[in-house]
């Protein structure tokens, strides 16, 4: 009996905790229906004894909420102030050193170096596929120390992204920059001569503003003392996005033909800016000096085009034929002639590839000499021919041990098959005056 009894009794608290427990969960139903139905006073007392823990309760839960609110809003804050103020270090990378660069012309390209004032020649340098980094670094640091630079801009064009070009051409302008700044100009401690990069104009803020990167807001005294041309870079996707070519090949494009299709893009949009071009090859040259002083006085629509012998075997006589080419791998002339070469090209190309069933046939060596040998369509072209460049294999009387007399004798080589390490013969040269190999990290 008495264990029937604490059961009743256990079977009643339980019920009260139950209609408590409903109550709750039901208070707002209880309240609406308050004026249909008077509970009574008993009942009230009952539901206020078993309410007033659970408010309590309610309470102490909210204001832990509001607590862990106010804790978190405090973290997120002191968060995002750590990470606006936090600056990558170098260790870090490529994408953070790439993200300070600038557009170079609405919208497109990278602005590596912006020029003292506006220039008059434009030098676009073309990168292949095979280019190697030691190869981009050599003819990057050798043109911009020539006086070329110092009044013409210079345009890269790159097969597709390449972060470790960027920072070649990168570390290369900022080396340059280091030098010139602190070369002293009355008694040069430098291999080059720094002269070619004063300005030579008495109001030099008068001349325009150049067309790449963003406007100046105003000109320091040093920068108008200098006179230096922009250096910028595009992707091929970026001056032709259509990929023109792709249609023809099975596979990929090769930049030797697809920068003929970046081209008209290119110097169509910069018609107006420049009298003088010149188109080059990374892989195969190297500028020296000022190649462009062959065109100062010739017509806008004068073209140089240099010849190269290419020597064949005949099977049956052994008798060597030499038969000269057209040298795609430097071009320059007139602006106006340039571009009507390079859309004259790009024509031909398309009609080559077109004819031919093996594409690899298509060379832009063959399509060039079989382009100026057509009087027709370049009709409105002035060409002329120049005497073979020489080529660094040909030169019997190198220094092997100083590039002085290469730099000294000519504007312009071809690098060639060579046995020679050009790089080491022009690194070990480079690096021998105390200015340039503090200012080089390969010295």
């Amino acid at each position: 009996m008495g264990f029937t009894a604490k059961a009743k009794e256990k079977s009643s608290n339980n019920e009260s905790w139950g209609m408590g427990f409903f109550f709750i969960l039901f208070h707002s139903t209880i309240i609406t229906t308050n004026n249909k139905q008077k509970p009574n006073l008993s009942s009230l007392k009952a539901i206020n004894t078993l309410l007033r823990p659970s408010n309590s309760t309610h309470l102490f839960s909210k204001a832990q909420f509001i607590i862990s609110i106010c804790l978190l809003l405090i973290f997120i804050t002191l968060l995002l102030f750590t990470i606006s103020t936090f600056e990558p270090s170098n260790s870090v990378p490529h994408k953070s050193k790439l993200s300070f660069q600038q557009h170079a012309l609405q919208k497109m390209g990278f602005l590596y170096r912006k020029s003292t004032k506006s220039m008059n020649d434009l030098i676009i340098a073309h990168v292949i596929e095979s280019v190697t980094i030691q190869e981009l670094k050599l003819f990057t640091r050798l043109i911009l120390r020539s006086k070329i630079t110092s009044k013409s801009d210079l345009l890269f064009i790159f097969p597709s992204k390449s972060i470790p070009f960027h920072n070649t051409i990168t570390q290369e302008n900022n080396s340059f920059l280091k030098i010139l700044k602190r070369v002293n100009f009355l008694n040069s401690t430098s291999n080059f001569d720094p002269t070619h990069f004063l300005i030579s104009t008495k109001n030099p803020n008068e001349s325009p503003e150049p067309i790449w990167g963003r406007k100046k807001l105003s000109n320091s005294t040093e920068s108008t003392r200098l006179s230096y041309g922009s250096v910028v870079g595009f992707y091929a996707d970026e001056l032709d996005p259509e990929n023109s070519l792709t249609g023809f090949f099975l596979d990929h494009v090769p930049m030797s033909l697809r920068r003929w299709a970046c081209y008209p893009m290119l110097l169509g949009r910069v018609k107006r800016n420049y009298k003088h071009v010149v188109l080059v090859d990374v892989k195969e040259m190297l500028l020296l000096g000022d190649p462009l002083s062959l065109v100062k006085n010739l017509s806008q629509d004068s073209v140089i085009i240099s010849n190269v012998t290419q020597s064949n075997h005949r099977r049956k006589n052994l008798q060597e034929i030499h038969k000269k080419q057209a040298y795609p791998a430097i071009i320059m002339g007139g602006a106006r002639g340039i571009r009507r070469l390079s859309n004259a090209m790009l024509i031909k190309i398309v009609r080559e590839l077109m004819q031919h069933k093996k594409k690899n046939s298509v060379t832009e060596s063959v399509v060039l000499s079989q382009l100026v040998g057509n009087k027709f369509i370049l009709k409105n072209v002035e060409l002329i021919s120049s005497e073979s460049i020489v080529q660094l294999s040909s030169l019997t009387e190198l220094d092997k041990e100083s590039g002085s007399s290469i730099i000294s004798s000519f504007s312009m080589i071809r690098r060639g098959n060579s046995n020679v390490d050009i790089n080491s013969v022009f690194k070990r040269y480079l690096c021998s005056f105390p200015l340039d190999s503090t200012a080089y990290s390969d010295c």
